[in-house]
């Protein structure tokens, strides 16, 4: 499988690509939950899921039961996830209202949700919904009542920004979307649980050491776990 060279003055490693960090989390997901994935990054978990696991899939516009994308020429575009991308439906799933949806969200009917971030603290606090830009979505949405109302949230995101600068941060400087809800990162370099305002690294890209990753990340404490 290809992979991205990381190039910088450190020691060189190599970063998963988003098709890996998508399998890492689908493997993680365990047998029997229920799952949101989020707009963006997380849809891609949908197509990694085992055959050997009975997951099901939740989208806050009102559907559960969803397969993997489908194929280029067989889309329907009357069957959408919350993102608008076309969806395929395994047997069983259903459709219902968005607030009986958001029922289940805010009820914590979901074992895990999956979602993108700008930004997440060493206390698991989320920013992902503004940067402050001029083309900035206008409101949360429902990532405030997934991120919370999950028995877990996962987030995927690059570990750095394009300028350097690690998402990992002591304090969110973005909106925040929910306070001490993330419980693990899936990176492109290293897969993080966050407890106690501390980073337990679990994994870490090849030719990355754990020196190399607290050196990109200030201000936030860095444990092999």
């Amino acid at each position: 499988m290809s992979q991205d060279q990381a190039t910088s003055s450190a020691p060189a490693y190599t970063r998963w690509t988003r098709d890996q960090i998508a399998a890492r989390v689908a493997h993680d997901i365990p047998d029997g939950a229920v799952v949101n994935l989020g707009i963006g990054l997380p849809t891609a978990v949908a197509n990694h899921l085992s055959a050997d696991k009975e997951i099901v899939l939740h989208s806050e516009n009102g559907v559960i039961g969803m397969g993997p994308a489908p194929k280029e020429g067989e889309e329907d575009f009357d069957l959408i996830n919350a993102g608008k991308q076309p969806v395929t439906l395994l047997p069983g799933g259903v459709f219902f209202h968005h607030a009986d949806s958001f029922a289940m969200m805010r009820g914590g009917h979901l074992d895990v949700c999956v979602l993108g971030a700008f930004q997440v603290s060493a206390k698991g606090d989320l920013a992902n919904w503004h940067t402050g830009g001029k083309d900035a979505i206008p409101a949360v949405g429902g990532a405030m009542d997934l991120a919370i109302g999950a028995k877990k949230t996962y987030v995927m995101m690059d570990y750095l920004t394009k300028t350097g600068q690690a998402k990992l941060t002591p304090e969110c400087t973005y909106p925040i979307t929910g306070l001490g809800c993330v419980s693990r990162l899936y990176t492109d370099i290293a897969v993080i649980d966050l407890e106690g305002g501390i980073g337990k690294v679990i994994d870490l890209a090849p030719g990355l050491s754990l020196e190399a990753l607290q050196a990109l990340t200030p201000g936030v404490t860095l444990v092999q776990a």
